[in-house]
């Protein structure tokens, strides 16, 4: 075990989830992709490094160095900064300026770097200065929920606020469940009709391209990373 991790749920409309891990060796997992993005800060070796990370189109390979503290912020699924679009977001880190003391930059403004207990009190100023919001359009359709809003309106918003389609999303959605079952017990064929593919083959491929694992690899794997959770 390389990195150990505490996680907890939120009762932020903004937030999915928070973590909170240390490195204690160096490492690296395979990630799956991700509709999230996250704020993380790290620090390490006596350096503060605050990033913008993901969303990630595709499954691909995480790594961290030995001794690190990392906090991990996950935004719920149409949570968007509307002055950074997802061209300069999707598929990669983005570092922020660092400030003085224990603060970074962010459109064009100092913030104090947040703890685990109070990352509600960060967002929700995040929030009243317009710097983080919510397009709700994005929650009503993945739930799938009734509107009345055409086709083409509900892909450039979903694009504007997630950086995907909504037909991405729900492929990405559906092969992270494919993987749960899996994980479960539950055998390759069954896993196939549940989840509602086509054959083996279109199960494989979707679990390579999105989760990174083959079904044979996750069915026979208790621990597909070496994230635990503390």
């Amino acid at each position: 075990m390389t990195l150990l991790v505490e996680q907890r749920l939120s009762d932020s409309p903004y937030i999915d989830t928070v973590m909170q891990g240390q490195a204690v060796s160096a490492g690296s997992a395979i990630r799956p992709a991700e509709v999230c993005w996250h704020m993380v800060f790290v620090r390490a070796q006596g350096n503060l490094h605050p990033l913008l990370v993901g969303p990630w189109s595709t499954a691909g390979v995480a790594n961290w160095q030995e001794g690190g503290e990392i906090l991990w912020i996950k935004f719920k699924p149409g949570v968007f900064m509307p002055h950074l679009s997802f061209d300069q977001l999707l598929d990669r880190e983005t570092k922020l300026l660092e400030g003085t003391g224990q603060s970074f930059w962010l459109k064009s403004q100092t913030w104090q770097w947040p703890a685990y207990a109070n990352v509600e009190t960060f967002v929700n100023r995040l929030v009243h200065d317009e710097i983080l919001v919510c397009d709700p359009v994005v929650p009503t359709v993945l739930q799938e929920q009734p509107h009345d809003l055409a086709p083409r309106t509900v892909r450039h918003r979903f694009q504007r606020a997630t950086g995907f389609s909504p037909k991405q999303i729900q492929q990405m959605v559906r092969a992270q469940q494919a993987a749960a079952l899996l994980q479960q017990g539950v055998s390759i064929l069954d896993t196939v009709y549940a989840a509602g593919y086509y054959d083996q083959p279109h199960l494989t491929r979707a679990l390579r391209q999105w989760v990174g694992y083959t079904p044979a690899q996750i069915l026979h794997t208790q621990e597909p990373t070496a994230v635990v959770q503390a």
